[in-house]
């Protein structure tokens, strides 16, 4: 299915891009929300015609983004977890607690903007996090796990 983009998303396209997208991924998320439209004449024509409009979006939505990333430059957060003698953790710190951890602290960070190549923390220590904000933009926080006695 061909869509044009009215932002550019991660692993996709840019804005104004004409890219071909599986049917279920433009259905259930590009056009409901509002980041792409059908590929038709008329939605083409309409898009040149708005392109100034959702550019100056787009920039405004990249400015936005750097001003949160600057805000977590540098920053960390402590998790308590229980863990053995070894530092390995009797279970995991997720995404849910190390974004509510962040919300706390900082600035409001939601679960799905969180990037954890490794999965879950399952180990004591400091671990690096990134925190994708927008498409071009990536802030990182240390995420130190600490364990906890009973």
């Amino acid at each position: 299915m061909q869509v044009i983009l009215l932002e550019s998303i991660s692993n996709v396209g840019g804005l104004g891009d004409l890219v071909e997208v599986r049917p279920g991924f433009a259905r259930n998320f590009l056009l409901p929300s509002g980041k792409a439209r059908m590929a038709t004449k008329e939605n083409v024509a309409d898009f040149e015609q708005r392109r100034a409009e959702y550019e100056a979006q787009q920039a405004e939505n990249l400015v936005e983004a750097r001003k949160r990333a600057d805000s977590l430059e540098g920053a960390s957060v402590t998790m308590l977890a229980r863990a053995g003698t070894e530092g390995k953790l009797f279970g995991s710190v997720g995404g849910d607690e190390i974004a509510k951890s962040i919300s706390e602290k900082y600035i409001p960070v939601e679960k799905r903007e969180l990037r954890m190549p490794d999965g879950p923390l399952r180990t004591t220590g400091e671990h690096e996090i990134i925190v994708h904000i927008h498409p071009e933009v990536d802030a990182k926080v240390m995420v130190i796990v600490e364990g906890e006695e009973e």
